[in-house]
């Protein structure tokens, strides 16, 4: 039979898939290749925003056949890339303080002269929102020319409510004017500022949490982050601001032990929390909690660069307990001026040792499941259609190459 309304389905065949499957196959039938879930001479059909099958295209049912079709000449097919980790909104730049680094401070040095976050909230606080949303377009397009098609950005330079709502704002209006979903996380606790000094206490209460309810109030947070370290918020303090997170029905991330261990994965982790990221620290009993709670690790191999680490990421121990691991850019001014998921997957294996399969499994499924965005992130039957359609051979090429972008086409929400 045929398919009942063939002016609205559209078949892509004649590629290879990168289903990106967590049984690495589409079926019974299909051959896999380190665990990509690849699919040789596959096809896919796509209806509005959806997939409604993917597979072998020797095995696509008949009641598609004779809807409109477009051959893909061989190309790579994955799902559309997803940055699980960004604070792409912002004044500014912090270029002298790079420089500082490289003259020999440390990143608690140039925190602690006044520097770091601090600066960027100076420079955010006196930015309309006009401004925040033209600095931000640059950075936000060259995500999207590289197949992004879903981003998470977090507020936390403001540290006011006007500012961080400000930001909540551009944020929101990134998602609705541009090609691209934004799923946006309120980071009020982000760092102590100036005005607060040795007051952090005073400031989650004053300031972090009425600002979480008043952004929550407004309809601008999808979720709610913070930096537990010792040069932010303690393990005490951050449970402040996740009870409040939690008792508006709002779910918690973390960065955590990025400079040191103090025990904030386990805490996000006893709030079931949708993620830990950093995590250079971590020991045994924070991978157990994460495991334990489904809580993804994200991995930042831009600020490891930049900040010049040597501390890696419990990788043996993340893999022995079945810790999903996503990649994220962290694009931001201080720690990782990077807009590349790209140069992210080359830098989880030249610098991590992740193997390209779990480099692009970090930029697909699971940093969909960092951000709890069940409808991503493979190509598989019910799934949204966002695809990246590239000028490759084989998935390895897109961690192997440096510089380089071989994307031929972005499908998002099922637009071609």
């Amino acid at each position: 039979m045929a398919f009942s309304d063939p002016a609205s389905a559209t078949l892509l065949h004649s590629c290879t898939l990168a289903t990106m499957t967590e049984d690495g196959a589409a079926s019974a039938s299909v051959s896999t290749s380190a665990g990509y879930g690849l699919v040789e001479d596959g096809a896919l059909v796509i209806k509005g925003e959806t997939i409604l099958w993917a597979g072998k295209r020797a095995e696509l049912p008949k009641e598609y056949e004779g809807i409109w079709s477009v051959s893909l000449d061989g190309r790579l097919v994955t799902p559309g890339l997803i940055d699980c980790h960004t604070h792409l909104v912002f004044g500014g730049n912090r270029a002298k303080e790079f420089e500082m680094r490289l003259n020999g401070a440390s990143y608690e040095e140039v925190a602690r002269a006044g520097g770091g976050i601090v600066s960027t909230v100076t420079a955010t606080r006196a930015a309309s929102e006009e401004e925040l949303f033209a600095d931000a377009l640059p950075r936000v397009m060259a995500l999207i020319e590289e197949g992004a098609c879903l981003l998470e950005i977090k507020s936390g330079y403001g540290l006011d409510l006007e500012t961080e709502l400000r930001m909540l704002r551009v944020a929101r209006r990134i998602g609705t004017e541009l090609d691209v979903d934004v799923i946006t996380t309120f980071l009020g606790a982000h760092a102590v500022p100036a005005d607060y000094a040795d007051r952090a206490d005073a400031y989650i209460d004053e300031v972090c949490i009425p600002a979480l309810k008043a952004a929550h109030a407004e309809g601008l947070v999808d979720a709610v982050d913070g930096f537990c370290e010792g040069i932010a918020f303690d393990v005490p303090q951050m449970e402040r601001v996740f009870a409040a997170a939690k008792s508006l029905g709002l779910p918690v991330k973390l960065h955590a032990e990025q400079l040191s261990n103090l025990g904030g994965t386990e805490l996000a982790a006893s709030y079931g929390a949708l993620s830990s990221d950093h995590i250079e620290y971590l020991d045994e009993a924070g991978v157990a909690a994460m495991a334990k709670a489904g809580t993804v690790a994200v991995l930042l191999p831009g600020a490891f660069y930049t900040l010049r680490e040597t501390q890696m990421p419990p990788f043996d121990l993340l893999r022995d307990k079945g810790v999903p691991m996503a990649l994220a850019t962290d694009a931001n001014p201080g720690s990782s001026p990077l807009t590349s998921l790209l140069l992210v997957m080359n830098m989880a294996c030249t610098l991590f040792r992740m193997t390209p399969q779990e480099a692009l499994a970090g930029v697909t499924r699971n940093a969909a499941l960092a951000l709890g965005a069940k409808d991503r992130g493979i190509l598989a039957a019910g799934m949204r259609a966002d695809l990246a359609i590239w000028s490759v051979a084989h998935p390895a090429e897109l961690s192997y190459r440096i510089g380089f972008n071989p994307l031929h086409q972005r499908v998002f929400g099922g637009q071609l």
